[in-house]
């Protein structure tokens, strides 16, 4: 098994965490604030950022993942 697979599986796990962590959980960035929360709105700038960056993230994780399982 590629040691170079294992150590960039090792990154990207913690690049995931890092970034989930990083969102804040129900209320957003305005919530720090004391911004009210009660209407809809959109993600934007670092939020809509990071919710892409996740996503990727999870994404390179799977792939990674799939191909450490398929060596022989």
């Amino acid at each position: 098994m590629p040691t170079y697979l294992l150590v960039a599986q090792i990154l990207v796990s913690a690049a995931l965490i890092a970034t989930v962590l990083f969102q804040l959980r129900g209320g957003g960035i305005g919530g720090i604030f004391g911004q009210a929360d009660s209407v809809y709105r959109t993600r934007r700038g670092i939020e809509s950022t990071l919710l892409k960056l996740t996503i990727i993230l999870a994404v390179v994780l799977v792939v990674l993942a799939t191909l450490i399982a398929a060596q022989p």
